[in-house]
C-alpha cells in the first residue's frame, strides 16, 4: 500500500511498507536533468551527481563510500534527461544511517575547487570511454540528430568543452535553482513503517528552503534527416526512429504493446527476422523514451557493413507491415502476458518498488500503481495498436543515424519510398 505526505516546505515523501522483507530502499528524486541545462552548462546535472560523492563537511569521499558498505548496504546515483536520483539500499535496522548519509550528501557537500578540477578529468574520461563505445554512442547521435539543439537532444554527460568550463559558481547556481523542496520526492520501499519514515525524513528534509519547480517551456522540434558518422569499427551501428509519445499520452499503453511485438524480446518480429532468419545481427531491438511533453520511438541494430542496406530494408519492411496490417490477436495476448509478467516480477525488488514510487510521483504528481498499469494494458485492443502505428510511423519524420567505416553508401529516402511505409 502506498502512502504519501507533503512536508510544509513542499518536499514529498512516498512510502510502501513490505513487512516480509528485511531490506529498505530509499531514493532522493530531484526534478533536474539535461532538460534544465543551458548551452553553457551542458552536463552539469551529471557533474553534480559525481560531486555529491566527493566529500561533505562530516565525511570524506572515502567515508561516504565506506559507511553503508560497512553494513552491507549500497549507495549510488544516476542522471537522466529529466531527473536525478540518489539512492541507498540497506537492512531495515540501518534506515537511519542511510538517511543520515543521503541527507549529508544533499545538504553538506563541499564542492571544493580542487575536487571539481579533479572530477572534470574523471568525467572527460567517461565521455571518451563512451565515445569509444559506438553501440552506446549511436543512441545519443540519434537523439542529437532528430532534436538537434533542444536540451533533450543533448548528451547527459555533456561535452569535453562544457565540462572543461565547469566552475563552482555554476554548480552552486544550478543547485539553488533546481535542488528545491518542491522539486524533491523522497521515496522509500521495504520493511519500514510510514510514520517512522516520515518522522525521520521530515526532521532532516522539512526545514530547508528555496522555491521553484521545473517549468516546461519548449517542446523539441523534429529534424528528420539521415546522418552517418565515419568511424573505424567492425560493425555498422544503426538507429532509426520517429517522434514518440509524451509520458501522459493516452496511447502510451498501446505503444508498450507495439514496442514489445516489434522489438521487445527474443520472440519479437525484428529479432526473429533479422537475427534468427537472416543471421545478420547479434543485437536488434526497439525502444521508446518518454518525456514530459515528447518522446522517441527507435530501432537499433548492429551489423557488418556489407549487411547495412539489407538490415535497413528489413527494418523498413517490418515498420511498413506493422503500419498496414497491425498485429494479430495472438501477438496481443502473448505481449500482454509478457508485459504483466515482467511488471509483477519487478515487485520482488524493493529497489524497483522504490523507483516506481519516486519516478511516478515526480513525473506525474501522483503514484501510478502496478494495478492501474496492468488494467490499462488489459484494455489495449488490436485496433488501438494499428491506429497508433498509422499515426506514429510517418515516413516524413523518419530519421536514420549510423556509425561505421567509410560512408554508408545508401540513399535512405529511396529505401523509404521503396518500402511502402
Amino acid at each position: 500500500m502506498y502512502r504519501m505526505e507533503t512536508l510544509p516546505n513542499g518536499v514529498r515523501i512516498v512510502t510502501e511498507e513490505i513487512p516480509h522483507v528485511r531490506s529498505v530502499a530509499i531514493g532522493l528524486w530531484i526534478g533536474a536533468g539535461t532538460r534544465d541545462e543551458s548551452e553553457e552548462n551542458r552536463g552539469i546535472s551529471h557533474f553534480i551527481e559525481h560531486m555529491l560523492f566527493k566529500g561533505t563537511k562530516k565525511r570524506s569521499a572515502k567515508e561516504l563510500a565506506e559507511t553503508l558498505e560497512a553494513v552491507g548496504g549500497q549507495l549510488n546515483a544516476f542522471t537522466t534527461k529529466e531527473y536525478t536520483c540518489y539512492y541507498a539500499k540497506i537492512l531495515d535496522e540501518d534506515f537511519e544511517l542511510a538517511v543520515d548519509v543521503l541527507s549529508d550528501m544533499y545538504f553538506n557537500s563541499r564542492f571544493e575547487p580542487k575536487e571539481i578540477e579533479k572530477e572534470k578529468k574523471v568525467v572527460i574520461e567517461e565521455i571518451k570511454m563512451y565515445e569509444d563505445s559506438p553501440d552506446e554512442l549511436i543512441h545519443d547521435v540519434f537523439t542529437q540528430t532528430i532534436w538537434q539543439d533542444h536540451p533533450l537532444g543533448q548528451p547527459i554527460l555533456g561535452t569535453c568543452e562544457s565540462i572543461e568550463g565547469m566552475s563552482r559558481d555554476k554548480v552552486l547556481d544550478f543547485l539553488e535553482r533546481n535542488y528545491t523542496p518542491q522539486n524533491l520526492v523522497v521515496a522509500v520501499a521495504g520493511k519500514i513503517n510510514h510514520r517512522r519514515a516520515c518522522d525521520r525524513l521530515g526532521s532532516v528534509f522539512g526545514a530547508f528552503g528555496g522555491s521553484g519547480k521545473r517549468v516546461v517551456d519548449s517542446k523539441p522540434k523534429v529534424y528528420p534527416v539521415s546522418k552517418h558518422i565515419s568511424k573505424e569499427t567492425e560493425q555498422t551501428q544503426i538507429v532509426m526512429g520517429v517522434p514518440g509519445l509524451a509520458q501522459d499520452d493516452p496511447s502510451i499503453y498501446p505503444l508498450h504493446v507495439l514496442n514489445n511485438v516489434l522489438g521487445g524480446g527474443l520472440s519479437s518480429r525484428l529479432f526473429q527476422e533479422i537475427r534468427e532468419e537472416r543471421g545478420m545481427a547479434y543485437s536488434v531491438y526497439s525502444y521508446h523514451s518518454t518525456f514530459v511533453d515528447s518522446g522517441l520511438f527507435a530501432i537499433y541494430a548492429g551489423t557488418s557493413p556489407a549487411n547495412s542496406q539489407e538490415v535497413i530494408d528489413c527494418i523498413l519492411a517490418e515498420l511498413a507491415k506493422l503500419k498496414s496490417e497491425g498485429i494479430t490477436g495472438q501477438e496481443l495476448e502473448r505481449t500482454k502476458a509478457q508485459i504483466k509478467g515482467s511488471l509483477y516480477l519487478s515487485l520482488e525488488s524493493v529497489s524497483s518498488r522504490m523507483s516506481r514510487l519516486g519516478k511516478t510521483e515526480l513525473c506525474f504528481d501522483r503514484i501510478i500503481s502496478l494495478d492501474e498499469v496492468v488494467d490499462k494494458i488489459n484494455q489495449v485492443k488490436v485496433q488501438d495498436v494499428k491506429e497508433l502505428a498509422e499515426r506514429m510511423l510517418d515516413p516524413k519524420y523518419l530519421t536514420l543515424t549510423t556509425i561505421g567505416p567509410g560512408s554508408l553508401g545508401v540513399d535512405f529516402a529511396q529505401l523509404v519510398n521503396r518500402s511502402g511505409l
